[in-house]
């Protein structure tokens, strides 16, 4: 009779527990050591060993022959204890039998010393299963237990055990195995079958698994139960009914491409194939997890994937998006997904999801705005709100810098880092051009009056210096002269916002602090810097000289006209 493989290859000593050697280390020191404890609970989530360390350690405490701390498995105790012939060790499911009655019954029992072996063991699985009533009872034999006897306690709900209880037991936390550990021993399990497994395949079960050894199992067997061949990605995905979730792929694709009609209109198929709309945001939402994690952990972090996915689909979506717009798209879905359990029409609202993530501005939330943020950066480039300014044409030197004549192997002028009027550098040779005239067909602006003359280099010059000293992020607000405009008095800056709400986004200190130290830097002093909403000065209308450059067109509208701009 053919046996599953979970059962077939339930280890048999601590050596062959995997992904828990700190609980199976400590068992079997204490079982050698003969420091046993009357009590132990078993905590964590399933098929990580729970059960299956518990069957060891009633066959260890009880064998005539332990070899170091592990159960021989040839004694007639251990050969007893494993066909279930001696019942002084007793398996019980919490789950059916949680009353306190039965509690009473093993009570009644327990106070009989063995009649085979050393000590009567009672594993209770899924203990949190018990009633109140139950767990009151079971306290009153914890608390004063016989010496023959044993209690070996398994939950995956540790928070449902009271705590009178955990007081009283020796408390072992097994965590999910290593996806690397459990494909190890799906390959080790493959081999003793003769089962064809490649290691995409065993590394895609144990992803599947998430770190349940059992569950591994199960799914191995599954998929090398359908036909010849060897067990590989494309098998196990196929045999899953992972295919499926190429369609969700291809729906995130349409999102990355902001078609809105191909999304809605696959969504529509899917609808029509009996598709649930809380799978499909399911399906979504661990897509956009897998894609996050592999961007933000690109080389440990697959061990922490779904694995419900291929590796070509995760490479061809990852570079469609960056981190700002993947938070935005998973808290998107994720939203949705939890508001489809009240949702009165969940096709309507999973449309609205699609259409949402085809086209980012749609989203008004904080996420949506980072997002949106993020992408015009990386347009702009890493220093830069707008297009780059005209480099200004500087003629060739007939001397070098060194004072010395050009020679013909000297570096062409070109070669050195242009000057940009963003942030003019004078050097002596042009302080005498730029004190000449302008010319009579074109009037010359005059330089906002300040009190710090020399050292302070007005609103735009000022501005523009900050472009490589705060995040983009932040300069946003402060380089658009249309939201805010600066005024220098002498001893402190105001920076006059267009409303409150540019205002808000001004008024904190990752803006606050670069222009105070840029500030003081220029001035030489200390400078009081503060955020008002309303209309600036005349005085600190953006202006520069002609010999600085064109003004752009904002500030040139404003310099000339600052009685006839009214902003709201």
């Amino acid at each position: 009779m053919y046996q599953a493989l979970y059962r077939k290859w339930r280890p048999r000593s601590f050596d062959e527990v995997v992904g828990q050697e700190h609980i199976t280390r400590t068992l079997a020191r204490q079982v050698a050591d003969g420091r046993l404890s009357h009590a132990y609970l078993f905590t964590g989530t399933r098929g990580t060993g729970k059960t299956t360390c518990a069957k060891i350690l009633a066959r260890a405490v009880n064998c005539e022959h332990p070899v170091n701390g592990s159960p021989c498995n040839e004694c007639p105790a251990c050969r007893g204890i494993e066909n279930g012939s001696i019942l002084d060790v007793l398996e019980l499911d919490a789950a059916s039998n949680n009353k306190v009655d039965d509690i009473r019954a093993i009570l009644e029992e327990a106070v009989y010393t063995p009649a085979t072996v050393k000590k009567r063991v009672y594993i209770v699985d899924e203990v949190h299963m018990l009633s109140a009533q139950a767990f009151n009872a079971l306290l009153q034999i914890l608390e004063e237990p016989p010496e023959h006897l044993m209690f070996i306690l398994a939950t995956t709900e540790l928070n449902k055990v009271p705590a009178t209880i955990k007081s009283r037991c020796q408390q072992f936390a097994f965590k999910r195995i290593h996806a690397e550990q459990l494909a190890g021993r799906l390959d080790y399990v493959a081999r003793r079958e003769g089962i064809d497994l490649t290691a995409e395949g065993a590394a895609l079960i144990a992803r599947l698994a998430d770190g349940g050894l059992r569950d591994g199992l199960s799914l191995l067997d599954q998929c090398s139960a359908v036909g010849e061949g060897p067990v590989d990605e494309e098998r196990v995905l196929s045999t899953l009914g992972l295919a499926g979730n190429i369609e969700t792929a291809a729906l995130l694709e349409d999102a990355a491409n902001g078609d809105v009609a191909a999304a809605l209109e696959r969504l529509g198929r899917l609808y029509a194939g009996g598709k649930e709309m809380s799978a499909l945001a399911g399906e979504l939402s661990a897509l956009l997890r897998d894609l996050l994690v592999r961007r933000t952990a690109p080389r440990t972090g697959g061990a922490l994937l779904s694995g419900g996915f291929d590796d070509a689909t995760l490479k061809r979506l990852s570079g469609r998006f960056d981190l700002p717009r993947l938070v935005q798209m998973l808290t998107l879905v994720q939203r949705t997904a939890a508001d489809l359990a009240r949702s009165a029409n969940r096709r309507t609202d999973m449309e609205l999801c699609l259409v949402t993530l085809c086209d980012p501005t749609l989203d008004g939330s904080t996420a949506g705005l980072t997002a949106r943020i993020a992408r015009l950066e990386q347009g702009m480039g890493p220093v830069q709100t707008a297009a780059p300014a005209p480099v200004r044409e500087e003629p060739v030197p007939s001397r070098t810098p060194q004072g010395r004549p050009a020679r013909d192997d000297d570096p062409p002028p070109w070669a050195e880092e242009p000057v940009r009027e963003t942030a003019p550098a004078p050097r002596p040779e042009d302080r005498p051009k730029a004190a000449a005239p302008a010319p009579e067909s074109e009037p010359v602006r005059a330089a906002p009056a300040a009190p710090a003359a020399g050292k302070w280099p007005g609103w735009p010059a000022f501005r523009d210096r900050l472009k490589g000293v705060m995040s983009m992020a932040d300069f946003v607000f402060l380089g658009n002269s249309a939201m805010a405009v600066g005024s220098f008095d002498g001893k402190g800056l105001t920076i006059w916002a267009v409303n409150d709400g540019v205002r808000m986004m001004l008024d904190k200190k990752s803006v606050l602090q670069p222009v105070e130290d840029l500030a003081r830097k220029l001035t030489g002093g200390p400078v009081r810097v503060e955020v008002r909403t309303g209309r600036a000065p005349a005085e600190a209308a953006p202006s520069v000289p002609a010999a600085d450059g064109p003004l752009d067109a904002l500030d040139a509208f404003l310099a000339e006209n600052p009685g006839n701009v009214t902003v709201e």
